[in-house]
């Protein structure tokens, strides 16, 4: 069996995946095979420009569903697999993990295990030329005090949610495959993204939702907690970056070198929207605090010398011009919004903020 021009990527309806697909066929990339479940998060929406483009073969399903993953690697042949497909929500993690172990651990389990067995029927010089990328967080680091240096990849792992520990054992899976079978593997782990086509549970699209529709901006706690902020289209780039130049078996943290605190997020979105949709009042008048989330992680913050050092990857956006492409965006799109914000969202929110009394 000799590789294709071909590469598959896993959870490419979502966020991350959808961005990352448009912007490697846009980029004159190879054919894109997107295998997405299509949960509540997956949308096909999100991929509408590449309607008729014979470049992107979209699969409906699991990666956990082995025969499935067996016979699109059998048939397309592709030379690297790009891994997004992740329950990928704290909140949601906190109200029901058996969906994050399922996903994050065991049907990552399952890919690893189909993809050692394609690996090991190619001829050697294929073997030595096929990627697994496995797309991470930063979360499974865990929680940083204020004068602490940054997450590097040598950082202890210490998830402090569901979520995140799912997310470290498919990290640990992905390592232990390279180490012990010589799987040709990658790793990323991100810092807090933000663009077009994120799911409205999420901080920004959230409060631009509750924002333009005049309901209350909620803010966990007091508003003080740490992220490092990374434009969904750097993101995109990295990983192109380390998919195309990274050492295997070897972890690259990507960040937007963006720090900050939630309060301070959603003050520049209003301030925005104050300039780009005003409507009298400041958009500020509607921020209100509600009962943290329990063991909300402080800060988190990525060292990633490793990446711009080695590989020459540095964002292209700062906080400012990635919020205001992210809000103009969102004000320009205002259908997908309309769509998104139905049915399973409605019952997620009503679910997670239900029990939070301002």
């Amino acid at each position: 069996m000799t590789l294709n021009n071909t590469i598959l990527v896993t959870g490419g309806a979502g966020f991350i995946g959808a961005n990352f697909v448009l912007d490697w066929l846009a980029g004159g990339g190879d054919t894109v095979v997107n295998l997405d479940k299509l949960t509540y998060a997956g949308n096909l929406e999100n991929l509408a420009a590449l309607d008729g483009d014979a470049r992107h073969i979209f699969v409906r399903g699991d990666i956990g569903d082995r025969g499935l993953v067996r016979r699109l690697l059998g048939e397309y042949r592709p030379r690297a697999m790009v891994n997004f497909a992740a329950e990928s929500h704290v909140d949601r993690s906190i109200h029901g993990p058996e969906d994050f172990i399922q996903t994050n651990v065991v049907a990552t389990f399952h890919l690893l295990e189909e993809t050692r067995a394609y690996w090991n029927v190619l001829t050697e010089i294929d073997k030595t030329a096929l990627r697994f990328l496995h797309v991470s967080t930063d979360e499974v680091y865990g929680s940083l005090g204020p004068a602490d240096a940054a997450f590097r990849e040598t950082t202890p792992y210490a998830p402090n949610s569901p979520y995140s520990a799912s997310k470290a054992a498919s990290d640990h899976l992905v390592r232990a495959y390279h180490h012990t079978y010589g799987l040709p593997v990658l790793t990323t782990n991100c810092s807090n993204n933000y663009g077009p086509y994120q799911f409205p549970e999420k901080l920004i699209p959230l409060v631009l939702m509750n924002a333009l529709a005049g309901k209350p901006l909620p803010i966990y706690g007091d508003g003080s907690n740490v992220r490092d902020w990374l434009y969904v289209g750097d993101h995109c780039s990295a990983i192109r970056s380390v998919l195309d130049k990274g050492r295997v078996g070897e972890t690259y943290n990507v960040g937007g070198c963006n720090e900050k605190t939630n309060l301070e997020v959603v003050h520049t979105l209003c301030d925005m929207l104050d300039e780009l949709q005003p409507k009298g009042a400041s958009y500020r008048d509607q921020i209100t605090f509600v009962k943290d989330r329990p063991g909300h992680d402080r800060r988190y913050a990525i060292d990633a010398a490793k990446i711009i050092h080695e590989l020459g990857w540095q964002p292209a956006h700062t906080f400012d011009t990635g919020m205001r492409r992210t809000v103009q965006w969102y004000l320009a799109n205002q259908p997908w919004v309309e769509h998104v914000a139905s049915g399973e969202y409605r019952s997620w929110i009503a679910t997670n903020y239900a029990e939070r009394s301002a």
